[in-house]
């Protein structure tokens, strides 16, 4: 007996070292004082649970996923190997995974550890009890979503099934609040848009993320910065659906949307309210320039995608807003400008606004040099653009330089066989056999500054300067 008991001491060592340590690796500035050290594990417990929430709230996810470790660890010491509450553990645990980009399959291995221990812990006296339910309600939604990362849509789907049925009869019974409900149904019919939205399915997407919008309306209020993602995301299920007309006619009129006010079921006028209640939410929370630059950005979008005329103003108002808004931003501020300002060019080029385009374009070449740097894709693509100009104009010689410097970036980027370098090669070999037109060199060619066909010996960021009249 006494050596069961050493050994399983011995099992969790490990983890106790892990979850009663407050020094990380990298040293934090609100460092715990030396008593939390000898804090009792279930103190220790609720304090990492409140720093993995705030971690979570303040968007650091790395950090909260530090913490949720540490709670499983600290949960198994207080509770044991068998308890639901070690179950909720690692669910909460998946979740952060599900934070980071490229982690779901973690996610999903601890969903499936949170399922073994629930199926061994609704025995009594767990079976009447409602927080192992609750917890299962979390656990399958959870599933669902690292199934759904994993694009696993039909097991996703079951999952979140599970879920939705569940959370109802726990409604039914009394055991969970209408509010409650509301906030659960919220995550699992978004969940279920995405599920139909990853499968291009997006006319059964679509009424999935109208109920998600409503639920959130109607516990976080219409104006809610909650609301924001997921209008985003609608507006895309409405391009997609072609509902751009009324889209833009709201847009412009910028009024209530019908079925707000009277209770009706949503329709295609409804739906293609949804860029702007985004922006108009947006701009009522007084949002950093980058904020509303994004915003406005997304609303432009929508009127280009339109594809009607009658829909160039409302474009060009709010491309112009969203560039105003970043026009002397540094760092991450100006690449986003940038490519803000490649989506008005092209605009301008579907619009039949050709000079103007070219010339930003022209203009905002040595900026992306400088930003990107002279080996990127943001170059290349300016440097096939603007070929691509030249040629239009019959300017074969300046089309020619210009398509060889793209060339030369996107060999050295994605290597000889990539399909946008196969296509610039092809382009240049059309090129080279075609008879000269119009314009003629008249000087001599210059020596490549930038780049050079025998190796990378590109210059360094920003010191050159392209010619993009070359």
């Amino acid at each position: 007996m006494q050596e069961s008991q050493e050994t399983h001491i011995s099992n969790h060592l490990d983890e106790i070292v892990a979850a009663v340590s407050i020094t990380p690796r990298k040293k934090l500035q609100n460092k715990l004082p030396q008593t939390a050290l000898f804090q009792p594990p279930r103190e220790k417990l609720h304090l990492c649970e409140e720093k993995a929430k705030s971690y979570s709230s303040s968007h650091e996810y790395k950090q909260a996923l530090q913490e949720l470790v540490r709670c499983v660890a600290l949960t198994r010491i207080c509770y044991g190997d068998s308890h639901w509450k070690l179950a909720e553990a690692h669910v909460n645990l998946a979740q952060g995974y599900l934070q980071l980009k490229g982690l779901s399959l973690q996610a999903k291995q601890h969903a499936e550890k949170a399922k073994e221990i629930l199926t061994n812990s609704i025995v009594h006296p767990y079976n009447d009890n409602t927080d192992v339910f609750k917890c299962s309600v979390e656990l399958f939604h959870t599933m669902g979503r690292a199934l759904l990362s994993l694009q696993k849509f039909k097991e996703a789907s079951e999952n979140l099934t599970k879920a939705e049925r569940l959370s109802k009869e726990l409604l039914q019974c009394g055991r969970i609040i209408k509010e409650e409900w509301i906030e659960i149904q919220t995550q699992i019919k978004l969940s279920f848009a995405q599920v139909y939205q990853g499968q291009k399915k997006s006319k059964e997407a679509l009424p999935h993320y109208q109920e998600a919008l409503e639920y959130i309306e109607i516990s976080k209020g219409e104006k809610s910065l909650e609301c924001v993602p997921t209008l985003r995301e609608l507006a895309g299920v409405e391009q997609a659906l072609g509902f751009h007309n009324a889209s833009i006619n709201h847009l412009l009129q910028g009024s209530p949307t019908p079925g707000a006010q009277t209770g009706t079921s949503l329709g295609p006028v409804r739906n293609g309210a949804a860029q702007q209640e985004a922006h108009l939410i947006v701009l009522s929370r007084n949002p950093s320039q980058e904020e509303a630059a994004v915003s406005a950005h997304s609303v432009a979008c929508a009127a280009v995608a339109s594809g009607r005329p009658e829909h160039h103003d409302v474009a060009e108002q709010y491309f112009q807003d969203s560039m105003a808004n970043l026009k002397d931003a540094e760092g991450i501020g100006k690449a986003k400008f940038l490519s803000i300002q490649d989506d008005y060019c092209h605009f301008l080029q579907v619009t039949g606004q050709k000079e103007r385009a070219t010339s930003i374009l022209r203009e905002s070449l040595e900026a992306k040099v400088a930003v990107f740097g002279d080996l990127s894709p943001e170059v290349a693509e300016t440097y096939r653009l603007l070929g691509g100009a030249d040629l239009a104009q019959g300017n074969q010689s300046g089309a020619h330089k210009k398509l060889k410097k793209c060339l030369q970036i996107q060999t050295l980027l994605y290597g000889p066989q990539d399909k946008r370098t196969l296509a610039t090669q092809q382009t240049m070999d059309v090129l080279s056999k075609a008879p000269e037109k119009g314009v003629k060199p008249r000087q001599p060619p210059r020596p490549k500054a930038a780049f050079c066909a025998g190796g990378p010996q590109h210059t360094m960021l920003g010191k050159a300067r392209p010619n993009a009249a070359d």
